[in-house]
Protein backbone atom coordinates (compact mmCIF):
# COMPACT_ATOMS: atom_id res chain seq x y z
CA UNK A 1 0.00 0.00 0.00
CA UNK A 2 1.33 3.58 -1.00
CA UNK A 3 1.53 6.19 1.31
CA UNK A 4 -0.63 8.35 -0.62
CA UNK A 5 -3.94 7.61 -2.22
CA UNK A 6 -3.36 6.90 -5.99
CA UNK A 7 -4.45 10.36 -7.55
CA UNK A 8 -2.79 12.23 -5.32
CA UNK A 9 -1.31 15.17 -7.25
CA UNK A 10 1.31 17.38 -5.35
CA UNK A 11 1.57 21.09 -5.32
CA UNK A 12 3.76 22.02 -7.95
CA UNK A 13 3.67 26.18 -6.45
CA UNK A 14 3.57 26.98 -3.48
CA UNK A 15 3.90 31.02 -2.74
CA UNK A 16 5.26 32.00 1.11
CA UNK A 17 2.49 34.83 2.13
CA UNK A 18 4.09 38.32 1.84
CA UNK A 19 4.73 37.33 -1.85
CA UNK A 20 8.87 37.55 -2.95
CA UNK A 21 9.45 33.94 -2.26
CA UNK A 22 7.55 30.52 -3.01
CA UNK A 23 7.99 26.50 -2.36
CA UNK A 24 8.39 24.32 -5.91
CA UNK A 25 9.89 20.55 -5.95
CA UNK A 26 13.50 20.92 -6.42
CA UNK A 27 15.46 19.37 -9.18
CA UNK A 28 19.08 18.26 -10.13
CA UNK A 29 18.80 21.70 -12.45
CA UNK A 30 18.81 23.14 -8.91
CA UNK A 31 22.38 22.36 -7.86
CA UNK A 32 24.08 25.41 -8.51
CA UNK A 33 22.08 27.48 -6.10
CA UNK A 34 21.56 24.31 -3.59
CA UNK A 35 25.30 23.27 -2.82
CA UNK A 36 26.33 27.00 -1.83
CA UNK A 37 22.99 27.08 0.45
CA UNK A 38 23.31 24.19 1.90
CA UNK A 39 26.92 24.03 2.69
CA UNK A 40 27.17 27.98 3.35
CA UNK A 41 24.97 26.77 6.36
CA UNK A 42 26.17 23.16 6.91
CA UNK A 43 27.60 23.39 10.85
CA UNK A 44 23.50 24.33 11.71
CA UNK A 45 21.83 21.96 9.46
CA UNK A 46 24.15 19.00 10.30
CA UNK A 47 23.19 20.37 14.39
CA UNK A 48 19.59 19.50 13.14
CA UNK A 49 19.87 16.86 10.39
CA UNK A 50 23.24 14.93 10.97
CA UNK A 51 22.21 13.05 13.59
CA UNK A 52 19.41 11.38 12.00
CA UNK A 53 19.86 11.48 8.38
CA UNK A 54 24.01 11.64 8.00
CA UNK A 55 23.77 15.10 6.00
CA UNK A 56 25.34 17.31 5.25
CA UNK A 57 28.45 15.99 5.48
CA UNK A 58 31.51 18.48 5.87
CA UNK A 59 32.80 16.92 2.66
CA UNK A 60 29.75 16.67 0.61
CA UNK A 61 30.77 17.92 -2.94
CA UNK A 62 29.42 19.25 -5.51
CA UNK A 63 28.85 16.25 -7.48
CA UNK A 64 27.11 14.36 -4.39
CA UNK A 65 24.88 17.18 -3.94
CA UNK A 66 24.10 16.82 -7.59
CA UNK A 67 23.74 12.84 -7.18
CA UNK A 68 21.45 13.63 -4.20
CA UNK A 69 19.07 16.38 -6.03
CA UNK A 70 18.88 13.71 -9.57
CA UNK A 71 17.42 11.44 -6.32
CA UNK A 72 15.26 13.59 -5.27
CA UNK A 73 13.79 14.96 -8.36
CA UNK A 74 13.05 10.75 -9.25
CA UNK A 75 11.52 10.30 -5.43
CA UNK A 76 9.09 13.53 -6.61
CA UNK A 77 8.11 11.82 -9.81
CA UNK A 78 7.36 8.28 -7.90
CA UNK A 79 5.55 10.49 -5.29
CA UNK A 80 8.19 8.28 -2.86
CA UNK A 81 9.15 11.30 -0.97
CA UNK A 82 9.26 15.32 -1.70
CA UNK A 83 11.86 17.94 -1.38
CA UNK A 84 10.80 21.34 -1.86
CA UNK A 85 13.03 24.05 -2.36
CA UNK A 86 12.68 27.73 -1.09
CA UNK A 87 13.21 29.96 -3.43
CA UNK A 88 13.26 34.15 -4.03
CA UNK A 89 10.72 35.03 -6.80
CA UNK A 90 13.41 34.94 -9.63
CA UNK A 91 14.77 31.79 -8.79
CA UNK A 92 18.34 33.16 -8.19
CA UNK A 93 18.69 32.34 -4.49
CA UNK A 94 17.74 28.73 -2.91
CA UNK A 95 16.56 29.73 0.44
CA UNK A 96 16.13 26.62 2.44
CA UNK A 97 14.10 23.53 1.85
CA UNK A 98 10.63 21.63 3.23
CA UNK A 99 10.81 17.74 2.86
CA UNK A 100 7.85 15.59 3.32
CA UNK A 101 8.76 11.87 3.58
CA UNK A 102 6.99 8.45 4.41
CA UNK A 103 6.66 7.38 8.00
CA UNK A 104 10.40 6.27 9.45
CA UNK A 105 9.12 6.40 12.93
CA UNK A 106 5.79 4.79 13.99
CA UNK A 107 2.06 7.13 15.05
CA UNK A 108 2.34 8.99 11.81
CA UNK A 109 1.48 9.05 8.40
CA UNK A 110 4.12 11.64 6.98
CA UNK A 111 7.13 13.41 8.20
CA UNK A 112 7.80 17.05 7.23
CA UNK A 113 10.97 18.78 8.35
CA UNK A 114 12.38 22.21 6.87
CA UNK A 115 15.45 24.66 6.90
CA UNK A 116 16.36 27.82 6.04
CA UNK A 117 19.94 29.06 5.52
CA UNK A 118 21.52 30.76 8.39
CA UNK A 119 21.66 34.27 7.08
CA UNK A 120 17.60 33.85 7.17
CA UNK A 121 17.33 32.32 10.63
CA UNK A 122 14.87 34.72 12.92
CA UNK A 123 13.76 36.43 9.59
CA UNK A 124 10.06 37.71 8.34
CA UNK A 125 10.56 34.76 5.40
CA UNK A 126 11.37 32.16 7.89
CA UNK A 127 8.89 33.29 10.33
CA UNK A 128 6.09 32.85 7.24
CA UNK A 129 7.47 29.19 6.30
CA UNK A 130 6.96 28.47 9.71
CA UNK A 131 3.61 29.38 9.31
CA UNK A 132 2.51 28.29 6.14
CA UNK A 133 3.93 24.85 6.09
CA UNK A 134 1.50 23.51 8.69
CA UNK A 135 -1.55 25.17 7.44
CA UNK A 136 -0.32 24.31 3.36
CA UNK A 137 0.43 20.63 4.49
CA UNK A 138 -3.11 20.41 6.62
CA UNK A 139 -4.87 22.34 3.37
CA UNK A 140 -3.23 20.36 0.25
CA UNK A 141 -1.85 17.22 1.68
CA UNK A 142 -4.19 13.51 2.66
CA UNK A 143 -2.12 13.08 5.99
CA UNK A 144 -4.42 12.14 8.93
CA UNK A 145 -0.81 11.84 11.54
CA UNK A 146 1.83 14.43 10.58
CA UNK A 147 4.76 14.99 12.71
CA UNK A 148 6.69 17.60 12.03
CA UNK A 149 10.13 16.96 12.70
CA UNK A 150 12.27 19.38 14.95
CA UNK A 151 9.31 21.34 15.97
CA UNK A 152 6.49 19.09 17.98
CA UNK A 153 9.00 16.85 18.63
CA UNK A 154 12.64 16.61 18.97
CA UNK A 155 14.59 15.32 15.99
CA UNK A 156 16.35 12.78 19.25
CA UNK A 157 12.61 11.91 20.83
CA UNK A 158 12.10 11.23 16.88
CA UNK A 159 14.51 8.46 16.96
CA UNK A 160 13.75 7.11 20.08
CA UNK A 161 10.47 5.98 18.70
CA UNK A 162 10.12 2.87 17.13
CA UNK A 163 10.19 2.20 13.47
CA UNK A 164 6.95 2.40 11.73
CA UNK A 165 5.54 -1.20 10.46
CA UNK A 166 5.49 -0.41 7.25
CA UNK A 167 9.14 0.30 6.53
Amino acid sequence: MSWLPDDFVHPVLVPLPGGGHHLRPIREADTPLDYPAVMGSRERLWAIFGPAWGWPAATMTYEADQADLLRHEKEIAAHQSFNYALFDAAETALLGCVYIDPPERAGADGEISWWVVDELVGSKVEQALDALVPQWIAADWPFEQPRFLGREISWSDWLALPEHPDT
